[in-house]
C-alpha cells in the first residue's frame, strides 16, 4: 500500500525522479539529494511503513539491512566501512513518515559519542 502525499511513496511510483542505485521486489535504494558523506544512500521498502514499531513488517526490516549490505558492496564501501543509520521521530530527525535506512561511507566518519 502506498500513501498519495508521501515522498517516497510518489518516488516508488515513478512520479519523481531518483537516482537509483539498487532495487528489488520488495526494495528501492537512491541516492540522498543532501548526501552527509560520500556515498549516502536511502533504502526504502517498496510499501508504505511509517516507522520500526509495526511488527507486522519485521520481515521487511530485515530486508532493508540485508540490502544494506549488498549496496555496500556494489558501492565499494564494504571493506572500509559504512554506517546505517535509522532515524525514529521528530527528535531523532525523521522528516519523511515512511521508514528508511541512511547507509552512509565512503570517506572516514566522525564517531557517535
Amino acid at each position: 500500500m502506498l500513501f498519495k502525499d508521501c515522498l517516497f511513496c510518489k518516488i516508488i511510483k515513478g512520479q519523481i525522479p531518483c537516482c537509483k542505485v539498487f532495487e528489488n521486489e520488495k526494495i528501492l535504494a537512491f541516492k540522498d539529494i543532501n548526501p552527509v558523506a560520500k556515498v549516502h544512500v536511502l533504502i526504502i521498502p517498496k510499501i508504505h511503513i511509517e516507522n520500526t514499531g509495526q511488527r507486522k513488517h519485521i520481515d521487511i526490516l530485515g530486508e532493508l539491512l540485508i540490502s544494506a549490505e549488498d549496496i555496500a558492496h556494489k558501492l565499494n564501501i564494504f571493506e572500509s566501512g559504512y554506517r546505517i543509520i535509522i532515524n525514529r521521530g521528530k527528535d531523532a530527525g525523521q522528516i519523511i513518515d515512511h521508514i528508511h535506512l541512511h547507509l552512509i561511507g565512503g570517506e572516514p566518519l566522525n564517531p557517535i559519542n
